[in-house]
This record gives C-alpha cells, structure tokens and sequence, in this order.
C-alpha cells in the first residue's frame, strides 16, 4: 500500500470510493530495468546466464555482481552478499561449496524474480508493494519460506560400522551436468546438484559399505520405529499437557535450536503441598461450621440468623469456585535465543511470523492523542522484523484530532525508531523513556548517545507542542465541519453517520527512517457508520480491524491493545511467539496473554488498581488448566482461532469425517459425498509446489467468484465448504474468504490494487456482518460489554488452550483510573458484562457442555460471571453488625467450646490459606489488604448497581451506556486521586458507614449504662461493625479528599442518615436498663 497516496473514504452500499490525497504529493516512481549492468566489486558487465538473461546473484536484493566474483565470493569469500548480507545460493553450473547441503528446494530461477512496472497514479499506487511480507522489489515476487527443520542423519553424524569415512558408497549422479536427479537415503528436499562419485571396490558387496545389508535393515527400522514413538509421545503431550518434556531420552537434540522454546516452571512441592493441604483442612472445617450454624438457629433473632446463613452459604460457594481453579498454579519460561537461533539464521531472512497489531480509541478527548501516539512509537519501534509488524490504529470515533495526531506521529517515528533500535533503550514510549528517574547513561558505551538523546527530547518536546495544538484547536468545532489541507470537508464530521476511512502513513514505499531503514506499515482505520446500524462498540471495531488486516496483510497472529497500553518491554512478540511457533504445542494455542501492569499509581495503591491478586494468582492457576481468560489487551491471538474453528486434534485425520455414525461403523458415511483419499508416496517438494500453485491461484480464483465453492485448498479447519456456507459464515467478501483459508497467513495475490481497496473498504461498511456469524461465533463476541471475557471463552468451548506470560520485563503498561469515581465506574462497567453472560445463552453455567472445556475452567468462568451477585447477600451481611448494635440481638447464640473450636479453626484455616497464596505467588500483604478492601467497597457499590442495570437491561430493554474511562492526568502525578466527583454509586458504601459508625456508638452506650455484664456479648458485635469500618476505610478516605475537606454532599447525606437512625436509637431507647425482676405497677397508696 503506498504511504504517500492519502486518505481512502467510501461505502460499499453506495458504491463510493473517495482518494484524497494531500499538497505536494507525488506518485511512486517505476523501478529501474536490470539491464546493461555493472559488477559493482570488479567493474565489469554482469553477464547473462545459459538461458539469456540476465545473471542475478542475489535473489533478495538484485546486487549487481558478475559470475567472476559471484564464485570468487562463495569460494574465498564470507558467501554473503555484500548489500543485504544474505548467503548466496548455489546457481546452476556452479560448483558446490560448503553449506549448499543446507539448502532446500530445487534451483527454480525462471519465476523468483521477476521485477514489473507499476502504474503511478490512482489506486494502483494506494496499492503498490505493500501487501506481502518479506523481502524484494515487487509485491508480486512469492516468496516461500521453508520453516521445516533439517533432517538429522540416521546415524546423528556417528559411524555405524569400521567402516571408514572415504570407503563408504555415495550413489552417484547421473548426468554430469547438474540437471538429473539425484537419489537420497533419506527423503528431505536438496538441489539437484552434481555429485562427484568416491571410489569403491568393485570385489566387495554393498553390504560391507552397510546398503542392503540386514544389520542396515534393522537399523532403519529400529531408526523408524523410535521415531514414530517419539511423534506419538509428541501428540499425546501436547493432547495432555502441551509442554515439551527436555529431558526425554528418546528426542535427538542436535542443537539449542532445536531445544524447546518454553518450559513450564512448577511451584516447589515445599510450597504448594502445604497450600492445598489447608486447602481440603479449610473446605472440612466450612463444612463443619456449616453443619453448627444450620443446626443452632437463634430462636429470639430468628431473621438476623436466617439472613446470616443464607449470605455465609453463598460466600462459602463463592469461595470455592474461586479457590479451585487456583490448585494447579504454574510459572514459565522462554528461551529467546533458542527462537533467534531457530528462525533468524545468519544470512537468511527472518522466518518470524508477522503480527498484526491492532491500537483502539474512540474519543480523543478523554483519551488522549498524545497517550495514543506513545502506544504507536512504542510498536513501530518494537524489537521484531519491520517487514513482519503492521499496525492498525482503529479510530472508532472517526476524528479528525486522531488522524492529524496519528500524521504526526508517523513523522516523529521517523526519528524515534532508529534511535531506540541504535542505543537498544528501554520502554520505546518517549514520554515515559524521558520521564524516568534511573541512570541513563547506564550500559550506554557510545559516545554519541549523550548527544543524540538531548536532541532527541528536544524533537519529542517539539511533537509535544504540535500534539497539545491540535487538541486545543479540536476543542471548539467550526460549525460547517473540519476541512483537510486541500479544502475537502472532513468524511467524519458527522460522527453517527459517515464512510469507512483507510488511510497508510507509513509502509515500504516512502516508509524509511532518517537512517534509510524501512519502517512497519502503520494504517489508519475508521469504519463506515450509519443510522440503524449496531455498531457493538469496541466488539465491532476490533473485528473491523480483524478483516481489513486480513484483506491488507493478513498476518497469521495479532496483538490487540487499548491506546493507553505501550509495549514496555520491545521483545514482548518474541516471547509470544516462543508459544505460538512452539512446533510441539503451538499449533493448539489460541492467545497468550500478558498481564497488565500500570503506571502513575500511588504507592499504597489505595483502590487496587494493579489487580496483583489476580494477575499473579488467579492467573497463574489457570495457566496450570486450560489457560488464563482474556482480559481485553496485552494478548496475542491465532487467527484462526478467532474464526471460530476448533483446535486441531492431538491426531489429525487427512479429511474431515462427521460424527453421525458410531467409530466402529467402518461402512461409509451417507451424508459425506466423498471418500477418504488414498495417501500417496509423493516426494515432499512436489508436494510442496503443488500446495504453491494451489495457494498462488487461489486469490485469482476468489476474486472472480466461487461459484461451486471453494476446492483445491486444503484446510485444517474447512476443508470443502459451498459459497453459501462460507458467506454465511465469514461474510460476502470473496477476498478475505480466501484469506480464512490460509492458516499460516500470508497476503494475497490479487488481480488488481483496485479490487483490493473495494475489498478493503468493503469489509468494513456497516452492512457486512449481516447475516453472518460476526459476532456470534467468528471475531470478538457480541452480547456483553466485555467482550474479552465472552470471546475467550468461546475459544475455550472450541479446545483452544492459552498461555499466560509473565516476562522479567513487564510486556506492556497502561495507565489506570486512580480516582475513587472514575474506579467505580471501571468496576462497574466489568460487573456488568459479567452479569449480562450470565443472563445470556452464553452462561457457562449452561453452554459449551461437549467441547473441549475443562471443568476447573469451567468454574473460573462460572466464578467471573456471578461475582456481581454477590453484592446482594454482601450489603445485607455489611448491615448486620449495625442492626445487632442497635436491637441488641445477634446473629449466633451463646457459643459453647465446640463451636468456639470450630469459629477459630475456620478463622485460622482463612488466614493460613492467604498467607500460602501469597508466599507461592510473591504477592505483598499490603497488595492482598488492597484487594480484600476494594471487594468490600466494589462488592456493596458497583457490582450491586450492575446487577440491578443488567436485570433492566436484560428484561425491561433498558440500555445502559458505560462511561469511557479518563486516560489523563493533570500535571500533579497524584491530582486525580484527590479529586472528588459524586455520583450514586457513592451512595451504599456512605450509608453503611454511617449506619455502623452508630451503631458502635449505641453499642458502647448501651454497655455502659447496663453494667459491665454487657461487654462480653458486646465484644464478638463491635468485632463484625469494625470489620466493615475497616474494609471501608479506604472509602472514607476517598470521601474526604484532598487535605480532610469533606465535600458539602457528604455531610449533608451524614446529617440525614445519622438523624434517622438516632431516631431508631431513641425507639430502641438503650438506656434503659433492662430488669428481668417483677413488673412494678403503681398501688397508690402512699408507702413514705
């Protein structure tokens, strides 16, 4: 896609299609002809090969070098080409060096390279060299990679017999001139190169050089036989387990990079023996208590008990579905290097896969350009193949802030980027690079780093004040609309109702750096909005973005990540990809996930906003299932597996069967129309150029119509499925229908740059996910406003596994909302997903029965969708301590020495299972206090308010917009925390306090005036009512803000509440002192 060529509007149910593009623009220059060309090592002509043309030595780069030098260079020479520094490869005629046995594939060099014009103006060159990955002059050039590893000899390199080296038989060539066929002990592709025959003795037989012997007969099928085991211990570890066993006597590891690329490091026995013995002592104890407090009502306060047991039975199942899914934790590591050394060979191009990155926003005011522009230059600067990354920022608001802001970033980037990749810095977001208070100079060797990095932060204060321009410019729209430079009104003045907009700023035409170096695409994405149209919010711009990619670039992963989400650690996709091209158990990986870490909070994190509770525990004890939930950023996804496919099985079959029928019917299937294909002996590299031309003809073949459906493309997933099934499925798109049937990914090859862009413009009109299964079982899941939780619980459904990453170096920051309202507004907005699951046909209480859903996972999710309802019987049970205060009843009756055993066996087993969770985990008893506080004041606030918006939402059809969270801050690091805005969800919290701070003072009251045979049952009352206080003391804090100024709506709800319930006290009238003598009654009489 060209860079240069501007803004691309349309709709394609009005069949627009708009190219805006800006002053001072040019058209792309055709490509200079290879022809008449100088060696530029000896200086003279470059030749031409037997066939006629014109002798290429350089597949990749086209450097001009003659066959002299060419054979000087492989022979004396390092073998690499003096420009991209990639090994030669052996041509025809030329002799055989060392490391030419390394090569695959046959010497083809008639369709490798092939460097064509292309058009200069209009679409065509939107278009240009910009939807393949990889190296070369035209987007037409395919390349493929081989990623299969080479074979190791039979023997591992060692001699089978006394036999020495030079007498043992090589099959000789048959033909002299390179052209015949040569013949392998082993199958694995090789060049057809000429082999010079050993001498051997004419008087021995072949056995003695071990061909056709018994004992080489033996050996190779002792040879076979250990290697089919290993690749059935292989599939039943990845059916089970899905690690890699290293220390597995049966696997040949010729090299580290053949070694694992993860591994899971278990808790130590010492820590998690005793966690899960507390465990089982905890859960016989609760039933124990359970058993005493059912069996003893209190007959004088008969509701306070029923209310009391029915809000501890709902916590102790709540507890259980939370504790369970934590009994396998687990940590892992990756071997980067082992990655490098697998798929970044020295002088090969990089067989990393490419990644889709997708950046969402949607109002540039409460999240702001300037967030989002560091989120970008962190990704464009990240430590992976520039030719491999691209990045889509979905702009859902379709601003005209979001892409002046993103037109300057993309120039910034032009100087960030090679300065991070030079001086290797860390985090590669410039405002918190510049903002952090460490030594900088530390490691930085270079002398001109001190130089560079002042002049850098004067150009990154300068982008500052361009960026901060636009956003007070923005502030106050013209009443006739935004205009562009050339004087076009902007396509999205109108918010609710405009085209789709397609825009690349950078890309490998006119995508370089200041250095020179090529740049990762980076697209501007703004999907078409109509009236009448449901747009599902974050849900449908996510899958927007999923198909425009797979239209431009198609990427076989993708990392998604909210605009206040930068990449902190610049090798967080290597350590992704250690899972995802893992050859042993990646292929059944859908996504791995990332904890999130954030910025700019306050030291005691009074609103637990870093969540380490479930990040560091929960988390990790699903990894040790099925995998951790998707928690909506910082996750890298299989393609495919957002389309909805199942997971591979453990044993693939060569054609899809269907399940009508019992296994043990071997008859036929009579709704299948074909039969199993017989599995034919045909040499890999044919098989290989024949699955070329079938991937190669396919985009043609879809671009004109598939009118008796898809055939000829072996997928894993669909197989042959009719036009009708796969439009209902994927959308009437011919283009990414194609695109869904590559699992490895890859761009396409398309008839014309101008199909493309209708396609690209097409996918992403407000009208193509009618009557498909967008949403419903292909993309991000509709029906929930969270819908990470949903869509990776669909995954779970389907048999997928994920993985969940931990690095030293946290991947990713974000920032969180510190402010006490802005928080429960957060929290709110999660609740409310939860509940609207749970009311839903999605429930996991009910749904994904028979898939590949395990049922430690299953609970998890189950425990993810009713926690909001736990705010119910938590209200009621934070309200009991201030009713017994105030009445003088309790919840239990006098305690006896069993019982008293049991309250504190169930105490302790509470606190001992804590402590163990926080030892094996590493979390801090500060950050578990945080999280045990915020449960209490999210659990009687927003989670009660979501319940009560979802029963409306769900039943009445009442919707509920959540509110975007505020991403700024003012320029005190610490001013959100302070600032007070009210608003209802503030409501419950105020009142229990009140409530409880009067009944402790009744409480005490009532004690003193009664004598001191009061203060024993007053004791075990005060302990519940100081139980709540002190959950709710960080609310208090948030109440009285900055420097204990209480806000005026605080005491005037104070004054209400304490005037009512001192009218309770006075009807309660405690201090009257309670006699159990006789009843008084006036005689009259005048006893003085």
């Amino acid at each position: 896609m060209q860079a240069s060529a501007g803004l691309v509007a349309g709709s394609h149910n009005r069949n627009e299609l708009v190219v805006i593009r800006q002053d001072g623009e040019s058209a792309p220059k055709p490509l200079e002809q290879l022809s008449g060309q100088i060696c530029h090592i000896c200086g003279d002509d470059v030749g031409l090969t037997v066939e006629g043309e014109l002798f290429v030595a350089c597949n990749d780069c086209a450097f001009p070098i003659c066959t002299t030098c060419y054979d000087y260079e492989r022979r004396e020479g390092n073998q690499v080409c003096p420009q991209c520094k990639t090994r030669f490869k052996r041509l025809k005629g030329c002799a055989r060096v060392d490391g030419d046995e390394e090569e695959d594939g046959d010497d083809d060099l008639e369709n490798e390279f092939n460097v064509q014009q292309h058009a200069a103006l209009g679409d065509e060159a939107m278009l240009h060299g910009h939807m393949s990955y990889g190296r070369g002059f035209d987007s037409d050039v395919h390349h493929v990679v081989n990623t299969v590893p080479q074979v190791p000899l039979l023997t591992n390199g060692q001699m089978v017999d006394d036999i020495p080296p030079e007498q043992h038989a090589l099959v000789p060539s048959f033909s002299g001139g390179g052209g015949g066929k040569r013949i392998h002990p082993i199958t694995y592709s090789d060049p057809p190169l000429p082999v010079q025959p050993r001498s051997m003795d004419p008087s021995k037989d072949l056995a003695a050089y071990g061909y056709g012997s018994v004992a080489w007969k033996q050996r190779m099928e002792h040879w076979k036989h250990k290697q089919d085991r290993l690749h059935m211990s292989r599939d039943d570890n990845g059916a089970k387990d899905f690690d890699y066993d290293a220390d597995a006597p049966d696997l040949p590891l010729m090299d580290e990079a053949r070694q694992p690329l993860s591994r899971k490091l278990p808790i130590p026995s010492s820590q998690i023996n005793p966690y899960r013995m507390i465990i089982m002592i905890r859960l016989v104890v609760l039933g124990f208590f359970f058993h005493y407090r059912v069996m003893n009502p209190v007959n004088d306060a008969y509701a306070l008990w029923l209310i009391s047991v029915i809000c501890e039975i709902w916590f102790g199942l709540s507890w259980i579905l939370d504790q369970f899914p934590k009994w396998l934790p687990i940590d892992r590591e990756t071997y980067l290097d082992r990655l490098s050394l697998r798929y970044e060979k020295e002088g090969q191009p990089s067989q990393l896969s490419p990644v889709d990155i997708f950046v969402s926003t949607v109002d540039p005011l409460k999240e702001p350009p300037l967030v989002t522009a560091n989120t970008v230059l962190s990704i464009l600067a990240v430590d992976y193949p520039v030719d491999k990354v691209s990045c889509y920022v979905s702009d859902d608001g379709a601003a005209m802030l979001t892409f002046e802001a993103l037109s300057e970033t993309s120039e910034f980037a032009r100087k960030w980027v090679p300065f991070c990749k030079k001086f290797n810095i860390e985090p590669r977001a410039p405002e918190w690079y510049f903002a952090q208070k460490i030594d900088y100079l530390k490691d930085k060797v270079l002398p001109s780093f001190v130089k560079d990095r002042r002049a850098m932060k004067r150009d990154y204060e300068e982008f500052k004040v361009r960026i901060n321009a636009l956003v007070a410019k923005a502030q106050k729209a013209p009443e006739e609309g935004w205009t562009m430079q050339d004087g076009t009104p902007w396509p999205g003045n109108n918010v609710r109702d405009h085209p789709g907009m397609i825009q690349v700023f950078l890309g490998q035409s006119g995508g370089h750096d200041t250095d020179g170096n090529e740049l990762p695409r980076l697209v501007y994405v703004s999907r078409e909005k109509r009236p009448g149209f449901n747009h599902h919010k974050k849900a449908g711009a996510m899958n927007a973005l999923v198909r425009v990619s797979a239209v431009l670039t198609n990427a076989p992963y993708m990392l998604n990540l909210d605009c206040d989400h930068y990449i902190n650690n610049s090798k967080a996709l290597r350590e992704s990809m250690c899972f995802m091209m893992d050859p042993l158990m990646g292929k059944r990986v859908c996504y791995v996930q990332f904890p999130q870490r954030f910025d700019g909070i306050d030291r005691s994190d009074r609103y637990a906003n870093r969540n380490t509770v479930f990040f560091d525990i929960n988390m990790k004890g699903l990894d040790g299932i099925q995998g951790p939930i998707y928690v909506g950023t910082g996750c890298v996804f299989r393609r495919q597996a957002l389309y909805g496919f199942d997971a591979p099985k453990a044993k693939k079959t060569q054609s899809r069967t269907c399940n009508c029928l019992p296994k043990w019917c071997c008859c036929g299937c009579l709704c299948s129309g074909k039969r199993k294909k017989k599995k034919t002996n045909r040499p890999k590299s044919e098989m290989k150029k024949q699955t070329t031309k079938k991937r190669d003809a396919l985009p043609l073949f879809a671009l004109e119509g598939t009118e008796k459906g898809v055939e000829g493309v072996e997928g894993e997933n669909v197989g042959e499925l009719p036009e009708e099934k796969l439009e209902k499925k994927f959308g009437q798109s011919p283009v990414f229908v194609a695109s869904t049937l590559l699992e490895d990914g890859g761009a396409l090859r398309i008839a014309s740059p101008a199909s493309l862009l209708k396609e690209a413009i097409h996918v992403i009109s407000c009208g193509y996910e009618d009557k498909t299964e967008w949403g419903k079982e292909v993309g991000w899941i509709y029906g929930s406003v969270t819908e990470d939780i949903l869509t990776g619980f669909k995954m779970h459904c389907h048999g997928w596994r994920s993985i969940y990453c931990i690095p030293a170096r946290p991947a990713f920051k974000g920032s969180a909302p510190i402010n006490l309202s802005d928080r429960l507004h957060q929290v709110l907005r999660w609740a409310l997903g939860s509940v609207e699951i749970f009311l839903s046909r999605h429930c996991p209480l009910w749904y994904g029965y028979g898939g590949g859903l395990k049922w430690l996972e299953r609970f998890s999710y189950i425990n993810a969708t009713i926690y909001p309802w736990t705010s119910i019987p938590l209200l009621a049970y934070c309200t009991l301590p201030a009713v017994c205060l105030l009445t003088g009843k309790f919840i239990t009756p006098e305690l006896s020495n069993v019982a008293s055993l049991w309250f504190l066996s169930l105490f302790i087993s509470i606190f001992a299972t804590s402590i163990l969770e926080m030892r094996w985990s590493g979390v801090g008893i500060d950050e578990w206090w945080r999280n045990e506080q915020f449960w209490v004041i999210g659990g009687v606030s927003a989670h009660l308010f979501a319940v009560f918006q979802g029963l409306l939402k769900v039943l009445a059809g009442v919707d509920t917009n959540f509110t975007v969270t505020s991403k700024g801050g003012d320029d005190d690091q610490f001013s959100e925390l302070y600032a007070f805005k009210w608003t209802t969800l503030l409501i419950p919290p105020t009142t229990l306090l009140v409530i409880n701070l009067i009944g402790v003072v009744a409480g005490v009251s009532n004690a003193i005036n009664n004598g001191y045979e009061s203060w024993g049952p007053l004791f075990g009352k005060l302990f519940f009512a100081f139980w709540v206080i002190i959950h709710l003391y960080p609310f208090l804090k948030g109440l009285l803000g900055r420097q204990n100024r209480t806000p005026t709506i605080i005491i005037v709800w104070s004054i209400l509440l304490a005037s009512i319930f001192s009218l309770l006290w006075v009807r309660v009238d405690p201090f009257l002192a309670k006699s159990d003598g006789p009843k008084l009654e006036e005689c009259g009489l005048d006893c003085f």
